[in-house]
């Protein structure tokens, strides 16, 4: 059983979600608007395991619930959203969420991508990629059983996604990973959405590198995938 919050301004499509997720055994709260979210998951006694978000909420959007979010917590989101362009899907995903549905959507299908990024959740990829539990590659060095990066022997603090991208990276260095290994490996063969989810990330671990000054580099290789390199 995990604990959701549904944060939904529509009563009935609120209503529904519950229903649903409720017949797999979760525990619903829900809320109606952002800035009740917030409050809820700072202050509410039991940790929230993940958050079904709507994108047009009053007042604070979903957009901005998504950014101060990921400031402080890892938590898993899907967002909800009636525009079906791509734009603002890729939007989410660069804010920090890890999939979307676009309304009107199959609540059936809400429950398969809950059901998938709770097992995901719950089976960290660091567990599952290298059995060394350190890797080194440049000044880079990964402790996969502290989920620590050092960077020439200075931390920098990566989100839960863009640290398992780079642990699936260093473990394969010198080595051309297609975008569909790389979402197996990082998000799950169960994962439903787009190859884009992986460019999205890619380019935000590479600013992040980057800003650090890592001695590496995320190659793109033209019309099949990345590879890491050091030595830059």
């Amino acid at each position: 059983m995990a604990r959701i919050l549904v944060v939904e301004d529509d009563r009935s499509i609120a209503e529904l979600v519950q229903l649903y997720l409720r017949r797999e055994g979760h525990e619903i709260e829900i809320v109606e608007n952002g800035a009740t979210a917030l409050r809820h998951l700072e202050s509410s006694p039991a940790p929230t395991d993940l958050v079904v978000l709507d994108l047009m909420l009053p007042g604070l959007d979903g957009r901005g619930v998504c950014r101060l979010l990921r400031a402080t917590s890892d938590v898993p989101v899907i967002m909800l959203t009636a525009l079906d362009d791509d734009r603002d899907k890729i939007e989410g995903l660069d804010l920090g969420a890890d999939d979307y549905l676009t309304k009107p959507f199959n609540p059936q299908e809400l429950v398969a991508r809950v059901r998938a990024i709770l097992r995901r959740a719950a089976r960290p990829v660091t567990q599952t990629l290298e059995p060394d539990s350190h890797l080194t590659i440049g000044n880079l060095h990964l402790d996969l059983d502290a989920h620590r990066l050092l960077v020439s022997g200075q931390e920098l603090a990566l989100r839960t996604k863009e640290f398992d991208l780079l642990t699936a990276f260093a473990a394969s260095a010198g080595i051309v990973l297609s975008r569909d290994q790389l979402l197996e490996r990082v998000w799950g063969g169960e994962f439903d959405g787009d190859t884009r989810t992986v460019d999205v990330h890619v380019s935000r671990l590479r600013d992040r590198l980057d800003a650090a000054g890592a001695t590496v580099e995320i190659e793109t290789i033209r019309s099949v995938g990345y590879r890491l390199t050091a030595g830059r």
